[in-house]
């Protein structure tokens, strides 16, 4: 769990940066109209922060397996109105959220990691795989999405 403590850490710290780098006019383009902009795509991983929160304090004390619950992840951001908001806010609920991730993660007892949810499809994961796919997913999106395209500038 140290190297997933240590990924987060370090996308709090560096990922503001990344963004203050950029003008609010570079980071409110969308792509394409279906496609989020770099401040909705952080706001989705905001989002992503907000459900990974509940589902890494239940699956320690569900009694049954617990089940993953998709969501839908374009009304999240459009009903948010990341577009909208301010960066340093959502830079701020960024890193806040995270903090509170990093918390729940360095509190859990190490026969809790070995839980398992329900992920859809009847595949059954732990909760320490839910936990670095976690950060896997927020790398995806950091690497994919918003580092690249600071590079094409």
């Amino acid at each position: 769990m140290q190297k997933i403590v240590e990924g987060i850490n370090y996308w709090i710290k560096t990922l503001p940066d990344e963004y203050n780098i950029m003008s609010e006019e570079q980071i409110s383009i969308r792509p394409l109209p279906n496609k989020w902009s770099e401040k909705e795509i952080l706001g989705h991983l905001c989002d992503s922060a907000i459900i990974n929160i509940e589902r890494f304090i239940k699956i320690q004390y569900e009694e049954t397996i617990y089940v993953v619950q998709s969501y839908n992840q374009d009304q999240w951001v459009a009903v948010q109105n990341y577009q909208g908001r301010k960066i340093d806010e959502i830079i701020n609920l960024f890193q806040t959220l995270n903090n509170q991730i990093l918390n729940i993660i360095k509190n859990i007892p190490d026969e809790k990691l070995s839980n398992l949810c329900d992920i859809g499809n009847n595949q059954h994961k732990t909760l320490e795989w839910l936990i670095q796919d976690y950060l896997g997913h927020m790398e995806h999106h950091i690497h994919n999405q918003i580092l690249i395209e600071n590079k094409n500038l």
